[in-house]
């Protein structure tokens, strides 16, 4: 296929990097914030209160509001979702008195059993309920035990998703709590290697170190594994058998916060084996030599997706996490041309909120590049039209309250410190507040960030609170509260104490494991993020 010589430049400099380089710190120092900051940041703290508020009056206890019936919804699996996912949010913002009921009610959940008749999934457990209680924990000054108790409580019973061979290395997704049974069934990278920051923090403040044998060694057993491309995992897995099932690549759902961990674990841990940041090195290598393509309106740069060696020039919301995960990982490994990649993958994904008339970004959208185009959706006259002007089009056009690109504009801010990030972030918070609240005082999703009158989507899910509005209100926040210099965000945007940055990470070499590439055929897989108003999802990767 061909390739641009920008994106070339950029594939053969990231090659280039084959000595150990000085780990850059990930934020500037003695960023300034203009004086309109603050009346921002006060807007986003009152969009918590209100939504949460809403959470109090019509959910409480519930996992989340529905926001348009005012009502509850349980989807995870009853144990208060928003409380948990919130409190660190809650904490950040000053919320006092929030941040005690919440306590108040952790110590009466019972993560024994989950309160509807569902299995438990271990990543959105990990990431929601262990992940906000630590976090909790640590920002609280460490002096609520009873926070990593609950958090011992609900991880001692997931533990079982590795108990159905004595030599499993990679959990199952999902468990019934009920008699301590793991569903037998494929599972997918994001799943099973999203779990080794939360367990590891548990590790530290209970002693035991099974907690990060467990995550930490699924993680170990993907990254050994021989890859298509080297680093890129491929997107579904088999927890029976260690193998892989299929080849997709993508960087989207089903395999996105795996690689986003090989980068935050070792910074995290300051863990002295390579493999993580060297595995991550690998990836955002084969990215762009394999996978990164300009569009041919407004060359904008995205990851596309391959499929036996096919590329899908296919993006999403779920997806624009990367480029805040690059400019982090480049810093680390004191990489200047990720750094300036993750820039443009910014860029790209802002372009999807600039371009709809809500001001806020589609779940999937496609685009077009100078390469050959293998059939997988063809943009229908009013798609090419709006092509024609903004360089991608919508497939699936609903918004639900996801984080990821003001995520990533986030750390774009705090890394460059170039107000236009602050004009994006301002820009959304415009946009989220004049589209979304509902009578209730919650804030619900759009079915067409392109036609406002195309009604709600009736939900509050608790990442609500836990990322959309933490990042934006850290965004105009004091640079040095929650520096990305001493703090790692989990994928569910919860902070952690990092340690004082080690000299390098990885040893300058993107990592190679050498074999023949081996994996199963026909076996379905399971969504990662799952946005369950849409029928299926876009696109569906063959597993052939």
């Amino acid at each position: 296929m061909v390739q641009s010589s920008k994106l070339l430049s950029f594939a053969l400099a990231v090659s280039a990097c084959a000595v150990p380089a000085l780990a850059g710190q990930v934020q500037l120092s003695d960023l300034q914030l203009p004086p309109s900051a603050a009346g921002v940041q006060a807007t986003v703290k009152q969009m918590f209160v209100d939504s949460y508020n809403a959470y109090r009056n019509y959910a409480w206890g519930h996992d989340d509001l529905l926001p348009v019936s005012a009502s509850f919804t349980d989807g995870r699996n009853g144990w208060g979702a928003s409380i948990i996912d919130g409190m660190a949010t809650m904490y950040i913002m000053g919320l006092d008195d929030f941040f005690e009921e919440a306590l108040n009610f952790t110590q009466f959940i019972n993560f024994n059993e989950s309160q509807v008749i569902e299995t438990v999934s271990i990543f959105e457990t990990t990431i929601r309920y262990v992940g906000g209680l630590l976090s909790a924990y640590e920002l609280s000054g460490k002096q609520h035990q009873i926070l990593v108790d609950k958090a011992k409580e609900v991880a001692d019973k997931m533990a079982y998703a590795w108990q159905t061979d004595p030599d499993q290395t990679i959990p199952f997704g999902e468990i019934w709590f009920s008699d301590n049974t793991a569903v037998v069934d494929t599972s997918n990278i994001a799943e099973a290697g999203t779990l080794d920051i939360e367990w590891s923090r548990l590790t530290l403040y209970t002693g035991n170190e099974t907690y990060t044998k467990l995550t930490e060694g699924s993680v170990r057993t993907i990254a050994n594994l021989v890859t298509p491309l080297p680093g890129l995992a491929p997107q579904g897995i088999d927890p029976s058998s260690n193998t892989f099932v299929g080849d997709y690549l993508t960087w989207g759902g089903g395999s996105d916060s795996y690689f986003e961990y090989l980068i935050k674990y070792p910074r995290v841990t300051n863990i002295d084996d390579n493999l993580f940041a060297d595995t991550w090195h690998a990836a955002v290598d084969s990215s762009i030599s394999n996978m990164a393509r300009q569009s041919t309106v407004g060359n904008y740069t995205y990851i596309a997706d391959w499929d036996e060696g096919e590329l899908i020039h296919v993006a999403s919301h779920l997806e624009c996490f990367h480029g805040g995960n690059w400019i982090f990982g480049g810093h680390l490994l004191n990489n200047q041309t990720i750094i300036d990649y993750g820039l443009e993958l910014v860029d790209a994904c802002w372009n999807t909120y600039a371009s709809t008339t809500t001001g806020i970004g589609p779940e999937v959208f496609y685009f077009l590049a100078n390469d050959q185009w293998n059939g997988n959706g063809v943009p229908s006259q009013d798609e090419l039209t709006f092509y024609n002007e903004h360089g991608f089009w919508i497939t699936s056009s609903d918004y639900i309250l996801r984080p990821e690109v003001l995520e990533s504009n986030f750390y774009a801010w705090r890394s460059t410190g170039d107000t236009k990030y602050l004009d994006r972030a301002a820009s959304a918070v415009d946009s989220l507040k004049k589209y979304l609240p509902q009578p209730s005082g919650g804030y619900a999703g759009l079915n067409d960030v392109d036609n406002p009158s195309a009604g709600f989507i009736d939900d509050q899910e608790s990442f609500w609170f836990a990322e959309v509005l933490k990042y934006l209100y850290l965004t105009f926040d004091d640079p040095e509260h929650v520096s990305l210099n001493d703090y790692v965000l989990n994928t569910e945007g919860q902070p952690f104490e990092a340690p004082p940055a080690k000299d390098v990470y990885g040893s300058g070499q993107p990592a190679v494991v050498a074999g023949q590439f081996v994996s199963k055929t026909g076996l379905p897989l399971p969504a990662i993020s799952p946005n369950k108003y849409l029928p299926s999802p876009l696109p569906t990767p063959t597993t052939s």
